[in-house]
């Protein structure tokens, strides 16, 4: 059982305890954000996804059960590693996957005319590039 001021997983000796938690809290909104976007992409109709997302109707359908994978994979990642120190070492790793895909999915929204779409994609992007940069700086001990 943790304390009420412990975290989940505990940092390293030489990583602030501000950044520690800051990136917690990244990583689970995160975390939670690529559960649900993904999930609905692994789960939904196609039809339905077509009349939510244009680019599914735009030719892209064949790749949005494939990138609900790799979200859905990459969330699991920026929280189970760390969480259960088992290969802490590969939570930076889906952060870095998941500041792809949005990098990806920002060019796909840019050359489709979709620019409202592309500060959302940018901003999780930085949010995933900074887990990605942060949990290397602060990495988590891996169980002894």
């Amino acid at each position: 059982m943790t304390h009420a001021h412990s975290l989940p997983a505990t940092p390293t000796a030489a990583a602030p305890r501000a950044l520690h938690l800051s990136l917690w809290v990244v990583q689970v909104l995160l975390a939670a954000m690529f559960l649900m976007a993904g999930g609905t992409k692994l789960t939904a109709p196609i039809e339905t996804l077509q009349t939510q997302m244009a680019w599914v109707a735009g030719g892209l359908g064949g790749a949005v059960r494939y990138i609900g994978f790799a979200e859905v994979l990459g969330a699991i990642g920026l929280l189970a590693p760390a969480a259960l120190r088992i290969q802490p070492g590969l939570t930076p790793l889906a952060a870095a996957g998941l500041a792809a895909i949005m990098l990806g999915a920002t060019g796909t929204h840019i050359v489709r005319g979709e620019f409202a779409m592309v500060p959302v994609t940018l901003v999780l992007a930085g949010l995933a590039a900074f887990v990605a940069w942060g949990r290397r700086r602060a990495p988590i001990a891996p169980r002894g």
